[in-house]
This record gives C-alpha cells, structure tokens and sequence, in this order.
C-alpha cells in the first residue's frame, strides 16, 4: 500500500488543477485555496516518500501492475525523494505569493497551470522511463508557456514566441535521441536500458554514445548552458517574477536528468563538453549579473552562474563531487527564488514604474526588503553565514583530485568575486541611495507585510539547510552512492534475478 502513495505526486496536482479550474470563473478564491492546500499536501506527501526513501534502496510502483520494462514504472529513491520535496516546498512559496499580491487575477488560469506544471515536474522525477520523461517535459512547457505569459504584454509575448520555439527545437531532438536508443537497445526504460547497453556489440557502442550525447544536448538546453543559454535570461526578465520564481525549479530538471541518466546508463561520456560548457556558462552568468541595469535581468543572470556552479561539480561524475552538488541543487533553487521574490516585492513596493536598479524615494517596508536582498546576495555568492559558502566550499574540496581542479578553483572563487562586486553594487543603489525624482505616486495602495511572508519562509528555508549542514551533506553523501550504484537501481526496478548494469 505504502508503494501506490508514489503515484500520488502526480494524481494530487492533477486533481487540484482540475478542481481550481471548476471554481475559477466565478469563485477564483476557492481555486486559489485549493492550489495552496494542495501544495500543503504535496509537501506533506514527500516528507512521507523521503523518508520511505531513506530507510532502503530505490522502490519501483507499476502502474496497472504491468512489470518493467513492458509497462509504466515509477521510481522512488533518495534523488527523486529530494527532489519532490523541494518543489512542493517552492511551489507553496509561489501560490501564497500569487495569492496574497494579486498575481493570480492579472490573468486567466493561474493556479490550474501552476499545478499542471508541477504534474510535469513531479512526473519527470519519478519516472523509470526515457519516453515518458519526454512526456513529463512537454506537459511541464505547455503549462509553463500558459505561465510564462500570465499577465500579457507585448515584451512578455516576444520573449515567450522565442521560450516556445527553443523548446519545440529541443522536444524534436529529445525525440531523435529516444529513436535512436531504441533502435539500438530495443527498450527505453532507464534501467532495462542500462542492461543492454553493456551488451551491446562494439559496432553499436558508437550509435548508443551518440544517442546519449544528444539527450545531454536536449538536458544541457533545460538547464540553460552555454551556448544553449540564450533563450534563459529574456524569458525570465520578461515574465512576472513570482513565475520565475517557479521556473528556478526548472533549469533543475535539466540537471536532475543529468544526474539521472549520465551514470546509469552511459557514464561518464557527456563530461567531456558538460565541465567546459558549465565554466563558461558560470562566467557569462556572473558578468551578466554584473553588467545587469535591471532587477529581473540581475536575478535571470544570477540563475545562471548559479546553476553552472551546480553543474560544474555534476560534470566531474565523481561520488564527492556529486554528493556536494545535491547538497548545492537545493541551496541555488532557493537562493535563485528569494531573490526572485525579492525583486517582484521591490518594483511593487517602491511605487516607481519598471524594475530598473535606480535610487528611488524611501518607501515603507525598505528596511526589510534591504535585508531580504542581502540574504539572498549572501547565499547566491556565497559567503557565510548562508548555505551557499558551505556548498562552494564542498565543490571546491571535491574538485582536488579533479585534473581540472585549478580551473574549477579560479572560475568558482572569481564568478564569487564578479557576483559579490554586481550585488554590492546593486544593493547600495536600491537601499543606500535616495533620490525624490520620480516620486512616488500619492495613491500608491501601501505595502502589506504579509506580502512578504513567501519572501522570508524560503529564508527560513534556506537558514535551515544551513543549520542542518550536517544531516543534509550525510543524506547527500547516502544519495550520491545510491546514485551511482547502477546494479542497485536495475534490481529494484527489474527484479533480484537481474546481475546488474553494464556500466
């Protein structure tokens, strides 16, 4: 009984979607407590999986309780564990920050495609199976372009016509990837494929290396790296910043799917262009933060570096540094959407038109979104007290014996140093600065501190995985073995009788 609760990440959002879209025309309040209540439930749900994870290995549920690999099979472990919690947890953030600035009336649907997005996510972590990653993918995109637009505006059309086609560009590769694994292997489950390919002749090994360095393409494109990057930083400036908050989550899956698939099922293969291509993403991202002239292009750019940070230490394939990037993926993910948060509280609250980083008259509320700033400066650059320097810190020792460690050291130590001169810089103009011209308008509606409240519980969040340091890098540690105990994940999706995975 406790195995079929694996599905009910996917089958709560369902619901909820469906029902938040019953009540949306006529009572939108209604819809909007049954999204929220349901991120509460989603987050109680994976407490309850996590620690169903954390007490064994990897446990397999087959829908209409046809066995892999001949039928849909979802899979539960520390990973996936991990990464339902951390959705649920930001999802929540965002519907009460919708909800309580009026986000969610500037447009149609809000709370039905928040939960339909969070469908696809969930969906994406916990499938065994490559074809239905893709399909978790695009019911995760066609509700974010619905997101993505919420609010209309011609900039924000712009952007989203570029956000479709790039993602229709990486669905059709997605799709050439998958025809050839098939047609190699003859199967598409994750780890009936992760058999096979260790028996696959020497004449095919070429076209199984080939079909797993296009699904790294596709995966690298989800995560925003370079030259992949562009479509990133004018999609997230152009729509509202609480969906962007959500859309922190999604350059994740990107590099959930990295982590997923790579040592299963074809090693260490794409960490030949994924560690280049992550320092050069982490350097654009940070000059861009610094060169950014406004708020939401500062927190786009900020994502960015960060992510590349993360990616850096995935791309070394190595049980150290894998265990310090899980311990980094939640800390970026809630740095990324604070200080999202932050800035949408910012050009709300201040009363002046546009997110532009310019010294505006004093407002109420001032004081405390100064500090929110900092937090959120302190954590995306690193320094202590936050989690962030722990995280750097635990890349940086994983990358000693890495041939490639010098490099790693100076892009991760100079990108700090380039987010810390653009932040500082930033910061002392929005807070320290004072200037009367444009005033702010007289019948501006004050600021309301509940506004705030989403803001300061992923501070707490974020106070939290910094508090329990300890707990969270043992539980990393624990995660990054399981990860890459191959033989481990085909027997608990395929059965005891399987040997294990050729690779």
């Amino acid at each position: 009984m406790m195995d079929a609760l694996i599905a009910a990440p996917l089958l709560l959002p369902a619901f909820a979607g469906t029902a938040s879209l019953l009540f949306w025309l006529r009572y939108r309040w209604i819809g909007a407590i049954i999204s929220i209540a349901s991120m509460m439930g989603l987050i109680a749900l994976a407490i309850v999986l996590m620690a169903q994870a954390a007490s064994g290995g990897a446990i397999a549920y087959a829908l209409g309780d046809w066995p892999a690999p001949f039928g849909i099979v979802l899979v539960l472990d520390r990973l996936s564990a991990l990464m339902l919690l951390l959705t649920a947890l930001l999802g929540f953030a965002v519907a009460v920050h919708a909800a309580l600035t009026g986000l969610d009336r500037k447009g149609w649907h809000f709370h039905p495609l928040l939960q339909f997005q969070l469908l696809g996510i969930n969906g994406a972590f916990l499938t065994g199976d490559l074809f239905n990653l893709f399909v978790f993918f695009e019911v995760l995109l066609i509700a974010s372009y619905g997101l993505m637009l919420h609010g209309q505006g011609a900039q924000r059309l712009s952007a989203g016509i570029q956000y479709v086609i790039v993602n229709l560009l990486g669905s059709t590769l997605f799709l050439i990837a998958l025809g050839l694994l098939y047609g190699v292997t003859g199967t598409l489950n994750m780890a009936d494929m992760a058999v096979r390919a260790g028996a696959l002749p020497e004449g095919d090994q070429g076209l199984l290396r080939a079909g797993g360095l296009l699904l790294a393409v596709v995966f690298a494109l989800k995560a925003a790296l370079l030259p992949l990057h562009l479509w990133l930083p004018r999609t997230y400036a152009a729509t509202a910043p609480a969906v962007a908050t959500l859309f922190a989550i999604m350059t994740k899956v990107g590099a959930y799917a990295i982590i997923r698939t790579m040592p299963l099922i074809f090693g260490d293969a794409a960490g030949t262009f994924l560690l280049p291509s992550a320092l050069g993403t982490m350097l654009l991202g940070f000059f861009g933060l610094l060169a950014a002239r406004g708020l939401a292009d500062m927190a786009a750019f900020g994502l960015i570096g960060s992510t590349a940070t993360l990616l850096t230490a995935i791309a070394l394939f190595d049980g150290h540094a894998m265990a310090a990037a899980l311990y980094y993926l939640p800390h970026t993910t809630l740095t990324a959407a604070l200080l999202f948060l932050t800035v949408d509280l910012i050009i709300r609250w201040r009363g002046v038109e546009g997110g532009a980083i310019v010294p505006t008259p004093h407002y109420k509320g001032q004081g405390w979104l100064g500090f929110q700033f900092l937090a959120a400066a302190v954590a995306l650059v690193g320094l202590p007290p936050l989690s962030g320097f722990v995280g750097k810190l635990l890349i940086l020792q994983a990358a000693i014996p890495s041939a490639y460690m010098v490099a790693i050291w100076a892009f991760v130590l100079g990108t700090s140093l380039l987010g810390l001169i653009g932040l500082a810089r930033a910061g002392s103009t929005l807070f320290w600065k004072e200037d009367a011209n444009p005033a702010i308008a007289a019948d501006r509606p004050a600021p309301r501190a509940l506004e705030a409240l989403p803001a300061a519980f992923l501070l707490i969040l974020l106070a939290a995985l910094t508090a329990g340091a300890g707990p969270a890098t043992a539980y990393m540690e624990a995660t990054s073995a399981q990860v890459f105990d191959a033989t481990g994940y085909v027997r608990s999706v395929l059965g005891p009788e399987q040997g294990g995975a050729g690779r």
